[in-house]
């Protein structure tokens, strides 16, 4: 196996349980279940996650390093963040602090296009910092938004965005509005000699903001502002790959999407997109979700909601067979019980542990 990923975790614990709890992240970020159920050595020696350090940074809190391996992300951009921090970041007093990454994997993101050597040739602003400008709010039509970016520009500025909410709506198509955006700062260009960078909003999905980028370019516009978080990160990580002569600006909107509420995240939020089946971390497992909390979700996925078709609540996260009559109670019926690394761990009694599940959920009798 090649050089491992170093992840760095902040962790809040006691010290009779840090070292339990630092196990517990690595297998957590590597195979996510039992080590116990693995019989593979390959696996147990170059895949599970190794705890490199333990160490106290104040009373209570402590520095974690894990050994992840490279092999579990190759060169997916999205994998990488899902490897770094997937579901540990569902875990209470967990902090991603920083991670080494071995040369594999710095190679095959290449990182800017242009950097900061071509923001400054495109804006010709050397020797200082860039100035930049934002349109908004939401509801102005394009020729508003362009009618706001000719004056900042005949004002000098170097740069000027669209606000993230900006995306593709029908007071302001992308279209209609990048077109007149770029009409106005032609203009005030063709005047002053300036070029003032224009930086449209993109949104939709991945063939959405490929449609926008072109658009844009035959338009003369070749920055683009993108919020990976909504878009996606193999999404920001696939275009700026497609689009090597673009810039692009990234926008933080929902970064802090830990302090989202579950119950809105999950149960309204991802159904209203279309899912059909919700998994989150149940209460009493690895995560630390409270019973109100997994209670009000799993009504947000079932309720009556504005002629959407319910989705089933699937409660997950360390579940094992041995909490079936207690999770078909508190949930009822409508609900998917998911038991992952519990049965794996059974290794050759599997198929029987399986049956036992289904039967189990089959001879359940709700109150």
């Amino acid at each position: 196996m090649s050089a491992r990923i170093i992840a760095t975790y902040h962790v809040t614990a006691d010290a009779a349980s840090i070292e339990a709890r630092a196990r517990g992240i690595a297998v957590e970020q590597s195979v996510e279940m039992p080590v116990e159920g693995i019989d593979d050595p390959v696996v147990l020696n170059g895949i599970v996650g190794r705890v490199d350090e333990i160490r106290e940074i104040t009373p209570g809190r402590y520095r974690v390093r894990i050994g992840l391996a490279t092999e579990t992300v190759g060169g997916d951009a999205g994998q990488l963040f899902n490897m770094l921090f997937g579901n540990t970041s569902i875990q209470e007093g967990v902090d991603l602090a920083d991670a080494d990454l071995p040369d594999a994997i710095l190679a095959a993101h290449p990182g800017p296009n242009i950097g900061t050597p071509g923001l400054r040739a495109r804006t010709g602003a050397h020797g200082r910092a860039l100035t930049c400008g934002a349109l908004k709010p939401q509801g102005l039509p394009p020729e508003g938004l362009a009618s706001l970016a000719g004056r900042m520009a005949a004002g000098g500025i170097d740069l000027i965005k669209d606000d993230h909410g900006l995306a593709d709506q029908p007071y302001s198509p992308f279209t209609h509005r990048v077109d007149r955006i770029a009409e106005a700062l032609d203009q005030v260009a063709a005047r002053s000699g300036k070029r003032t960078l224009y930086i449209p909003s993109l949104s939709g999905n991945l063939d959405a903001m490929r449609g926008q980028i072109r658009h844009a370019i035959s338009r003369g516009v070749d920055a683009f502002l993108i919020a990976p978080i909504v878009a996606g990160i193999p999404t920001f990580a696939t275009l700026v790959r497609e689009f090597p002569a673009c810039a692009f600006m990234t926008h933080p909107t929902l970064s802090g999407i830990a302090r989202i509420a579950p119950p809105l995240f999950y149960g309204k939020l991802f159904r209203l997109l279309g899912a059909d089946a919700v998994v989150y971390p149940n209460h009493g497992g690895r995560f630390g979700y409270s019973t109100a909390t997994c209670l009000e979700l799993a009504e947000n996925c079932r309720a009556d909601w504005a002629g959407k078709l319910p989705c089933l609540p699937t409660p997950a996260g360390g579940m094992t067979t041995a909490r079936i009559p207690e999770m078909l109670d508190f949930y009822g019926a409508d609900t998917i019980l998911l038991i992952g690394g519990a049965l794996l761990a059974t290794r050759e009694r599997l198929t029987r542990e399986v049956a036992a599940f289904a039967a189990a959920v089959a001879a359940h009798r709700y109150s």
